[in-house]
């Protein structure tokens, strides 16, 4: 894998009055009422004079809005691992992850939260794809073991749809970022792949649900997998693909209020997975109790069933949906 360089980038104050506006086109229509707005408004007051790298190995991160105006997605069927967690006002985020292949576009993309640093440590030095941050956020982004890039960092790798209203209209180039995909071993998530467990339960739907969203699967034997369905929708991405991945994990975990709040007053959820607890692993039309552990931010996350032996995942994508406990 190869990243794409650029010459060093000096404070913000510094640059040509040409960059500067060159940056406001591209962030033009951010700053939005609701309650599914950016944190800081999609703003980025990020140390310019710091440049990031990530070494050959590192995964692809994209933070994926997920309310109804941004959908229908894209490219969220090629990631290896999506995680959804639960935001503002109820409402849920995705988190794409890339390690085997790029799609040609990524969208929207949306900002981060304090929770995708911690989960982000089982990578080495990923990169994190995200249009912003709350302003208070972006310090502990700067110093986080990542490689940060959003709108401003990368200009030629964002560009905005002209066929739905900001801010659910801003898409990624992965390979503007990094010319290849690092490859399973850039994977360190601590899930094994293989044959499916003995026992589980017959399993034909599962529904987790936020206060404000809903995640639905629905098994399907013809496609091996779990047809998703968001809000009560079938989440189709714009290519015309049904999402079905083929695996869900339902992981219980602690969701708490973090010390950031929106622009409406809104706290930001923190969610924890660095700690222990249960889960239930969804594969082949079947539901396996589980618990799960990952003791500490750099490691990866282990599932057991009950008598402790490890449980394996199917081969595909994998959803996590991280559920209160």
């Amino acid at each position: 894998m190869t990243l794409r360089t650029r010459g060093p980038r000096q404070r913000r104050v510094k640059r040509s009055l040409l960059a500067a506006l060159t940056v406001g086109i591209v962030l033009a229509g951010c700053t939005v009422s609701g309650p599914d707005d950016d944190d800081g408004r999609g703003g980025d007051d990020r140390r310019d004079d710091q440049v990031s790298s990530a070494p050959a190995g590192s995964v692809l991160a994209v933070k994926i809005d997920n309310v109804r105006p941004a959908r229908p997605q894209t490219g969220i069927e090629a990631a290896d691992i999506v995680y959804a967690e639960q935001v503002e006002g109820g409402l849920s985020r995705l988190m794409a992850v890339y390690a085997t292949k790029f799609p040609e576009t990524v969208g929207p993309v949306r900002s981060a939260r304090e929770s995708d640093l911690e989960l982000l440590r089982q990578f080495d030095e990923p990169t994190l794809a995200f249009s912003g941050a709350q302003g208070k956020l972006l310090p502990l982004i700067d110093r986080a073991p990542l490689r940060a890039e959003t709108p401003q960092d990368a200009i030629d790798a964002y560009s905005r749809a002209d066929d739905r209203p900001a801010p659910h209209n801003l898409y990624l180039r992965p390979e503007k970022l990094l010319d290849s995909p690092p490859g399973t071993e850039a994977l360190t998530t601590g899930f094994r792949y293989g044959p499916a467990p003995d026992g589980g339960s017959p399993e034909a739907s599962r529904t987790v649900r936020y206060p404000a969203a809903r995640f639905t699967f629905t098994w399907s034997d013809d496609r091996r997998g779990w047809l998703v369905s968001m809000d009560g929708a079938p989440t189709i991405t714009t290519d015309d693909t049904r999402v079905a991945p083929a695996t869900v994990v339902v992981q219980h975990v602690t969701v708490r209020e973090s010390q950031f709040r929106d622009f409406l007053g809104n706290n930001t959820p923190y969610t924890e997975t660095v700690g222990s607890g249960r889960a239930e692993i969804l594969r082949d039309g079947r539901a396996f109790e589980a618990n799960w552990e990952r003791a500490t931010p750099t490691d990866g996350t282990t599932f057991t069933a009950p008598d402790g032996k490890a449980l394996n995942f199917a081969e595909g994508q994998v959803w996590v949906v991280y559920a209160r406990a």
